[in-house]
């Protein structure tokens, strides 16, 4: 099997496997515990707070520990938005193509009385500073914006929109889940003020995440019971998940630039074979891009089929697409590039790691056009294209 959904999650790489373990077997004693047993459990958990911290430019001190990335996020809109209510500020800002972890919060927080406005991404799947700046108020509490997009791997120019946040001094929150371990991060040159990362996403193991807040942020915990996390974040901390984050966070950091050169081979390699495809389409830009993203719309055939027919010919990806309640739905993100309801079906993502080779992208040009073909001649809205009883979108 072909591994190509690196976005969706990582396999543990050995050395957080081996970080866990340890943890697991030495470090079983409650981190909250006054006995030396305990104390070691904190010892750990506050090497692997500051190696985190390390990896994004922070202190030890802003690092809050997570389930993942969902929380982080959650946490992060429900603490500025509280911190801006208290001041009068109910408006926020966001883009039309964030996670859903993002977008579903702000719905509940429109629902609360807050204002939202979410910025264009445009064609290129990129957020222009200018608009940034021109949709700030006065009553602005918080603008967020998605590091690098999920889908298509549309890098976001966050040291500029950073800041002008900081300028107007409005708190800027930034979803780095996809970026964190792939991408070289310096929350104080970017004038970050609270980021969200998750470890399934570099090597790490699931249920556990991080979420950095500057310090003199305040923080409203999601979680409340005890004292850990300084007050932020009730609940024993998870320390053979955070130890193996850690260790994942800092090897991917260590191999940025020998990583990303390899997988950004890859990646082009594969850009220009699909692109030969007739009516394909790259979808976002193809600069600044993350090093392993590959996102592809192909008109005239559905993206579930084309996933079920990658698997049986052994390479597992997936698509913008999904199926909900028995329909069909859109990805909201291609939606928000303007791509069309029809065309939006049919995408394809392949996310590829440091693990996957030149021999891997070989099967993966060979297999997509012959089932691309395969679908299009099952398909009557292709047969229409075809008999040109409709237009096609992509040219």
């Amino acid at each position: 099997m072909i591994y190509a959904d690196n976005a969706a999650t990582t396999p543990v790489s050995p050395a957080a496997r081996e970080a866990m373990i340890d943890a697991m077997d030495r470090l079983w004693g409650n981190p909250s515990s006054l006995y030396s047993f305990g104390q070691k459990a904190e010892e750990a958990l506050s090497d692997a707070r500051a190696r985190v911290a390390g990896c994004l430019g922070a202190e030890a001190g802003e690092i809050i520990f997570t389930s993942g990335g969902s929380e982080a996020d959650n946490q992060a809109l429900r603490s500025a938005a509280a911190l801006g209510a208290k001041k009068g500020k109910r408006h926020l800002i966001s883009t039309a193509f964030e996670h859903h972890a993002i977008l579903h919060t702000l719905d509940a927080l429109r629902a609360e009385g807050f204002e939202v406005t979410l910025l264009p991404v445009h064609e290129d799947g990129l957020v222009r500073p200018e608009e940034l700046a021109a949709a700030l108020r006065p009553d602005t509490a918080l603008v967020s914006v998605m590091f690098a997009n999920n889908e298509i791997g549309t890098i976001q120019p966050i040291a500029e929109l950073g800041a002008i946040c900081r300028a107007a001094g409005v708190l800027f929150h930034t979803d780095a889940v996809q970026a964190a371990g792939h991408l070289a991060i310096d929350v104080k040159a970017m004038n970050i003020d609270m980021l969200s990362l998750s470890g399934h996403k570099f090597h790490g193991p699931k249920g556990v995440g991080a979420l950095y807040v500057r310090k003199g942020v305040p923080v409203v915990p999601l979680i409340r019971g005890g004292a850990q996390e300084r007050r932020r974040r009730a609940g024993t901390e998870n320390l053979p998940a955070i130890a193996g984050m850690a260790a994942a966070l800092e090897e991917a950091c260590a191999h940025l630039e020998e990583n990303g050169a390899k997988v950004s081979a890859l990646r082009d390699r594969l850009i220009a074979g699909l692109s030969a495809i007739p009516h394909a389409a790259l979808n976002g830009a193809a600069s600044p891009r993350l090093a392993g993203n590959v996102n592809f719309c192909f008109e005239g055939i559905e993206g579930e089929s084309l996933l079920l027919m990658l698997d049986d010919a052994g390479i597992a990806a997936s698509s913008g697409s999904a199926c909900t309640s028995g329909s069909l739905v859109p990805s909201h993100v291609l939606l928000a590039i303007g791509r069309p309801h029809e065309v939006a079906h049919g995408s394809l993502r392949l996310s590829l790691s440091e693990a996957n080779t030149d021999e891997d992208v070989d099967h993966i040009l060979k297999e997509v056009p012959r089932v691309v073909d395969y679908l299009r001649a099952c398909s009557p809205v292709w047969d229409e294209l075809q008999k040109g009883e409709r237009d096609y979108v992509i040219l």
